[in-house]
């Protein structure tokens, strides 16, 4: 059944919605994995349906599962009992997460911390403390690992020897950026967890960071926004959130 899933999370440029849709209708990615195309276009685009019946989609799947068995990557579908309740609520949930670290985090009482990449030493520090105290209540604290606020929002649990959770826009084997390998390493030692709906392999591409926020905001009961600009990654999760019935928090430049 593994191999089904590899192959369905490898077409999700049909997007999630679509692809609940499927799931929806034919159960498990094994039917859907069988079905023509005018079965296929009863539901998706020509383009979606062009994407799901790509051959390239459909190769070296066992590969990708001795890869994550190796690298100790754990899978959970939207089938799964494990699957976040949390994310269950969202409009478009992904329908699978890759998991890195402890995966029984994850549905935990968390708060993301966000923010710009480009930030004040000010900055850095609010997100450091905010992260280190509120882990010390055991909140986990959530964050996309990125530059800047991220950075530091995950610094500041690992320095409280606590529970953090990244959320990454790539596949599981690519660090991004390469400078926070450390903090990378450093989270799972805490117990915490990396995950990403991204198939190993997958490249940090600009659109995949807009879904990822979905996913941040949905893990999380709030969010604290710390020196975003309005045009911001941030924001976006902020908008998500708002859609999701979250708690927003801010600290302004």
């Amino acid at each position: 059944m593994n191999k089904y899933w590899i192959w369905f999370s490898r077409i999700n440029k049909i997007g999630a919605k679509a692809q609940n849709k499927l799931l929806e209708k034919y159960h498990n990615p094994e039917r859907i994995w069988n079905l023509t195309k005018e079965e296929l276009q009863e539901i998706l685009d020509n383009k979606q349906v062009e994407i799901v019946l790509n051959q390239n989609n459909r190769e070296n799947l066992e590969k990708y599962d001795e890869y994550m068995q190796k690298h100790k990557i754990k899978m959970i579908t939207i089938l799964d009992e494990k699957y976040p309740k949390k994310l269950r609520n969202i409009y478009d949930p992904p329908v699978v997460l890759y998991v890195k670290g402890n995966a029984s985090i994850i549905d935990n009482l968390s708060i993301a911390i966000i923010g710009s990449r480009i930030c004040s030493n000010y900055g850095k520090e609010v997100a450091k403390q905010f992260a280190y105290n509120l882990s010390k209540h055991n909140i986990n604290i959530l964050s996309g690992l990125a530059r800047g606020i991220d950075t530091y929002a995950h610094i500041g649990a690992i320095q409280a020897k606590e529970i953090t959770i990244a959320v990454m826009g790539n596949g599981l084997d690519i660090i991004y950026p390469e400078e926070n390998r450390k903090i990378y390493d450093d989270i799972i030692k805490n117990n915490g967890a990396i995950i990403s709906e991204y198939i190993v392999g997958t490249k940090p591409e600009k659109l995949n960071f807009p879904a990822r926020n979905r996913i941040v905001s949905g893990l999380s009961e709030g969010i604290l926004v710390v020196e975003a600009n309005k045009k911001s990654g941030a924001f976006i999760t902020v908008d998500f959130a708002l859609e999701q019935g979250k708690n927003i928090y801010a600290i302004p430049r």
